[in-house]
């Protein structure tokens, strides 16, 4: 274990000269008896913010902005990676989005206020395992419980409703498994999310998009009135998600082309983006897709992708050749979509200069020969080169 940490030695070294405990926290352990890399590693300790300022400054360890001190996070930066240390705390005062804490050095109350079992671990780096809440049974049995009462922890912070199904889809083996005291608690309290902000539940509904059984969390949403709190439309097209959701698979779709599946008209993706707050992109696609999904669709024949080709050919706007993969995954044509990434979008080969050349100086005319071209050049699959397309517009 140690030599999977060798980068951190120095820093925990700091700790134990002051008789100070350090775990690693949360996520990480999880990753790490799942057999997994973890993305970050956080760490809690039984010092103090103003502890860990005074020990680092002594040492000349670099301290990164004190945004998260009034919680008890001190961030490091050492061997050119940061580290985020929190002080164990109990919250004191919860108002279903932010808690007022209190510093403590009971191991056991800080891993009571988190929020699912798989979540609420520690991890000595001497390999140590402390497991409050029976954690480690419930990730080898592939259970998504909430440490203690449902209830009380979602009230804490009403977003844990979403985290639940996050988690859910990236754990649980099999759909419909859950505790139904969970879900009663969950229908229970899903009015709170009104009060969450949109880039907190996106944040978490994309990640839910991506993960596993999202047919399934996605239908719950709607079951337990959840849906209606965080930007989905009431009645979101659930036959079109679960077609979209089989059409994508493996194709590593975003998060957005998943949903607009559920969205009928673009006032949904216009809805969706003021609770939501999603990037212009996301919108743009969202709009994108629910406009073409019906008309925009391979051809017969020789050359099923040319109707997109063409789209792209003739668009003036910035990313289409994105937007149209994604539409591609969203069809589910695998094969096309394999390619319009291989293709290169073609450069028309005649320019006015080359129409000068031959003697038309009109501008009027110019532009007007260089849009019969294109029209020709367009039939041709765009195979035309510039000496063909010159003598074609001898004959026009």
């Amino acid at each position: 274990f140690r030599r999977c940490f060798t980068v951190f030695l120095s820093f925990p070294e700091l700790f134990e000269k002051k008789n100070y405990e350090l775990r690693i926290a949360g996520g990480a352990v999880r990753d790490l008896l799942s057999g997994m890399k973890p993305e970050d590693v956080d760490f809690a300790t039984t010092a103090t913010p103003a502890e860990m300022k005074e020990m680092f400054t002594s040492a000349g360890v670099r301290l990164i902005n004190n945004k998260g001190e009034k919680h008890g996070t001190i961030t490091a930066r050492l061997h050119e990676q940061n580290f985020e240390i929190t002080t164990l705390r109990i919250d004191v005062v919860t108002d279903g989005r932010h808690a007022e804490v209190e510093f403590t050095t009971d191991w056991e109350k800080d891993a009571e206020r988190r929020d699912l079992t798989v979540n609420s671990m520690f991890l000595g780096l001497d390999g140590m395992l402390y497991d409050f809440f029976n954690g480690y049974e419930d990730l080898k049995n592939k259970k998504i419980r909430f440490v203690g009462q449902a209830s009380e922890r979602i009230q804490e912070d009403y977003l844990r409703i979403l985290r639940y199904f996050r988690f859910y889809g990236r754990i649980a083996e099999k759909p419909d498994d859950h505790e139904p005291s969970t879900l009663q608690a969950i229908k229970e309290n899903a009015k709170g999310l009104a009060g969450i902000s949109g880039e907190r539940i996106w944040v978490e509904l994309k990640k839910i998009l991506l993960g596993n059984h999202v047919n399934h969390l996605v239908r719950l949403m709607y079951e337990l009135d959840v849906a209606q709190y965080i930007g989905l439309p009431l009645n979101g097209n659930l036959e079109e998600f679960d077609r979209v959701t089989e059409n994508v698979q493996n194709l590593c779709p975003k998060p957005m082309t998943v949903l607009t599946s559920l969205l009928k008209v673009k006032d949904d993706v216009i809805n969706l983006d003021l609770r939501l707050k999603i990037s212009k992109e996301e919108k743009n696609l969202g709009l994108f897709i629910v406009k073409h999904r019906q008309d925009l669709t391979k051809a017969m024949g020789p050359e099923p992708l040319k109707p997109y080709q063409d789209f792209i050919m003739d668009s003036r706007e910035a990313n289409t050749n994105s937007k149209i993969c994604e539409l591609l995954k969203y069809q589910g044509e695998e094969h096309l979509l394999r390619e319009m990434q291989q293709w290169t979008v073609p450069s028309f080969p005649v320019s006015g200069h080359d129409l000068r050349k031959m003697g038309i100086s009109s501008g009027k005319e110019i532009g007007t020969a260089l849009q019969q071209l294109r029209d020709e050049w367009k039939k041709s699959g765009y195979h035309m080169d510039k000496e063909e397309l010159l003598s074609c517009l001898k004959k026009l």
